[in-house]
């Protein structure tokens, strides 16, 4: 068995003396494991970061066995990530929740979202941003994605304000009126088609509305708490923007 593909690296794990498990996101082949030998010399060390894309040869016997990689760097952007908390544990997070999937499954919209984080996740409101979108979209991956284009009551597609929690589906500011202090609040940047940066209070709102479903859905059906790094990333982003518009309360459900 054997084949090609390009990868964004999520983390590896020491191998024997030499070696290291390399896990990656693959654009055909989804999150992959394999085995590189000599993974932890210095040649391959800088190579073998988080957040780097790489092109990648794998090949076993069988498709089932964890198999060998060999790893090229296409673009190195670790040196460049690690500079930054909100990269760091923005990156830990993202690999968490593509940990959610099976093993092997593609997921191109994943793919194409992650390559696209990569060149912003050292900016705090682009991330803050793109990492919600991917959350989002993982929750769609997992089978419980959001319908946040219409009105679950009138139909109507303006002036979304609400998230009913029962049915993760959008509601507008007069029809969710009676029961607002039972709704999630709908961000206005994450209406379909908005061109509008994220104020501080908006994200907050988005990572509280992906993480009360990311709970409901994915982390108590499976016994999981949140990742630790999902706290740490949304602690990062406050205290980076704090000189501008410091969040309000605290770490998002």
């Amino acid at each position: 068995m054997e084949w090609r593909d390009e990868g964004i690296i999520l983390g590896t794990r020491k191998h024997g003396e030499t070696s290291a498990i390399l896990e990656v996101m693959t654009r055909a082949h989804g999150r992959h494991l394999g085995l590189v030998r000599g993974g932890r010399s210095r040649k391959l060390q800088p190579v073998l970061q988080a957040g780097n894309r790489v092109e990648l040869l794998w090949r076993a016997r069988l498709d089932e066995h964890l198999g060998i990689f060999q790893a090229e760097p296409l673009e190195l952007n670790a040196a460049r990530l690690f500079d930054s908390a909100v990269a760091v544990y923005g990156l830990q997070t993202l690999a968490a929740h593509l940990r959610l999937l099976p093993e092997r499954d593609p997921h191109d919209r994943l793919f194409e979202t992650l390559l696209l984080l990569l060149d912003h996740l050292d900016d705090p409101v682009a991330a803050a941003e793109l990492v919600v979108r991917f959350e989002l979209l993982v929750l769609d991956e997992l089978g419980f994605g959001l319908d946040l284009t219409e009105c679950a009551a009138t139909g109507v597609r303006d002036d979304l304000a609400y998230v009913s929690p029962k049915s993760g589906r959008a509601v507008s500011r007069a029809a969710g009126a009676p029961w607002r202090d039972k709704m999630l609040a709908l961000p206005e940047f994450l209406h379909r088609g908005a061109a509008i940066r994220a104020a501080p209070a908006d994200i907050e709102d988005a990572f509280r509305l992906t993480g009360f479903f990311f709970m409901r859905h994915v982390y108590e059906p499976r016994g999981l708490a949140e990742p630790e790094a999902r706290s740490g990333f949304l602690g990062a982003l406050r205290k980076a923007l704090a000189d501008k518009s410091p969040f309000n309360g605290e770490t998002a459900a």
